[in-house]
């Protein structure tokens, strides 16, 4: 029974992996590419969308977003449509390259490394971006999710030679379908069983753990709505907020701008939350 179940797990994550390519946003083209990190001979770059009339002496909210595809692939042009938007709004808006098992040959611990590289570059670059230090909030779809909100969370996992002493933890989290249980029970628990218990965001909820946002669809065969539930509870038992929005009848990755209904539904609430958090330009 148990293999059994293992395998189901497996072709779920499979499916998942090969769905992560088919959801790049057309027709959107980043501002600009600039590199935040450099391990070896791999390049990693920020896609960026700045405000209209945006300089290099403002303080803009901004936002940094990581694609889905299970830690193993994925394009950071899932995202755009969601960056437009933002930038039109008034943020600078982030999507994130991290290294991914089919191209990097990693493992879900790189990921992290990279979130929180990105998040850190992003603070110490603040005032060349045009942003404001306290206001960096992360996103990101499913293992993507996982990523932001170990940034915000999880205990190690920085990279050799970054200076700690600037903070790799986003302001906010803004979370679709995220994969936040790593545990015995949870996503993904055999690629990380060695290191779950510091990478797996329900278990590392603190006092300290910024605003949160969740996004997630009642037909998810791979995040169910019961560990959403949870983590909402923990998240308020520890003070925190967790404003969660279920979908009902919705699978996994239903929000991608793919499907328009879907992506301006949890755009608008998005939108919302950003705004109680003084992120959004008021129109």
């Amino acid at each position: 029974m148990l293999k059994t179940t293992r395998h189901y797990l497996y072709i779920l994550f499979i499916c998942a992996f090969f769905q992560a390519f088919s959801l790049e946003s057309k027709g959107f083209t980043a501002d600009q590419v600039i590199e935040y990190k450099k391990v070896g001979e791999t390049s990693l770059n920020l896609h960026v969308f700045y405000p209209h009339g945006h300089r290099k002496g403002d303080k803009r909210p901004a936002i940094v977003f990581f694609f889905g595809g299970g830690w193993n692939g994925g394009s950071p042009s899932q995202f755009y449509a969601h960056c437009q938007h933002l930038a039109s709004k008034g943020m600078v808006a982030m999507s994130a390259e991290y290294r991914v098992k089919s191209r990097d040959k990693t493992t879900p611990r790189e990921c992290v490394k990279d979130g929180k590289s990105a998040v850190r570059w992003i603070r110490q670059q603040a005032k060349e971006l045009g942003i404001d230090p306290d206001r960096i909030a992360a996103g990101g779809g499913s293992a993507g999710g996982q990523v932001a909100a170990a940034a915000a969370m999880a205990s190690g996992f920085e990279e050799e030679g970054e200076d700690s002493a600037i903070s790799a933890r986003p302001d906010a989290l803004i979370l679709f379908n995220p994969v936040f249980d790593n545990g015995p029970n949870g996503y993904g628990y055999y690629r990380v069983k060695e290191y779950w218990k510091e990478f797996s965001p329900i278990h590392n909820i603190s006092e300290a753990t910024p605003p949160t946002i969740v996004f997630l669809g009642t037909a998810d065969k791979l995040i169910p709505v019961k560990t959403a539930k949870k983590y909402k509870r923990l998240m308020e038992e520890k003070g925190r907020r967790c404003d969660l929005h279920l979908y009902e009848g919705e699978p996994h990755g239903f929000f991608n701008y793919g499907n328009r209904d879907n992506y301006l539904r949890t755009l608008t609430e998005m939108d919302r939350f950003l705004s109680s958090l003084g992120y959004l330009i008021e129109e």
